[in-house]
């Protein structure tokens, strides 16, 4: 028993290529979540793997992470792109992201601390300076800040991945809402939510993200709709 232990070994995992594969992965949550990856439009293996200068080994398993997720799904052949939204998976996505994310909040609101407040503020500012232009490549990768920043101050890994799992399945869609007033109401639910953590109302802060979810999800239904 005891040589038994002494010739055992890990199995090969080299560190370099790991990363790699982690870098991909992220780069490609980021532009899923960012909306920069649009619904309707598909990309290859190949063309990812040439933006990125990687092999495509990386980009294929991390394309298969994500597709596994339902953030991608196989278009044709080599080709992914993003899942269709029906009406139906935008109720289900509503409903429970208005509780999950409602209960980050919460939780948020016990664990706020002055540093994080200032940087709520400083995204918010940021935000409001690009709703006259309506710049997807400006706000939406803020507002993922700023919801971001509120989720990892409940202090739950779990509650955070399983947020981030929700993103990835409705942030390609917020894109859709430009130009239907959403992103100036989105911005002062983000200011009731500030508010409310200030106060440490956890209440008050479940209720701003519940209003703001649900506002976005009703102008995502109607445009489903029509």
């Amino acid at each position: 028993m005891a040589s038994a232990r002494l010739d055992w070994r890990l199995p090969a995992r080299p560190v370099g290529r790991e990363s790699v594969q982690d870098r991909v992965y992220r780069q490609l949550v980021a532009m899923i979540l960012d909306g920069e990856i649009e619904p309707g439009r598909t990309v290859t293996i190949t063309g990812i793997a040439d933006a990125f200068q990687v092999s495509a080994m990386p980009v294929r398993e991390a394309l298969h992470r994500l597709t596994a997720a339902k953030a991608l799904t196989v278009v044709a052949g080599r080709s992914v792109g993003i899942p269709p939204l029906t009406v139906e998976r935008l109720s289900d996505l509503r409903r429970v992201r208005v509780e999950v994310e409602g209960l980050a909040a919460e939780w948020a609101a016990a664990n706020i601390v002055p540093s994080t407040l200032a940087r709520l503020d400083e995204l918010i500012a940021t935000m409001s300076s690009h709703l006259g232009q309506e710049d997807r490549k400006h706000f939406l990768p803020v507002n993922r800040e700023f919801h971001f920043a509120v989720y990892r101050t409940a202090g739950s890994e779990a509650l955070l991945a399983l947020i981030e799992s929700l993103w990835l399945q409705i942030g390609p869609y917020l894109n859709l809402l430009r130009g239907s007033g959403n992103w100036r109401t989105a911005n002062q639910q983000h200011q009731a939510l500030r508010d409310a953590l200030d106060k440490r109302d956890g209440r008050g802060a479940r209720a701003a993200v519940r209003a703001d979810i649900e506002e976005a999800a009703a102008i995502l239904g109607r445009l489903l709709q029509g």
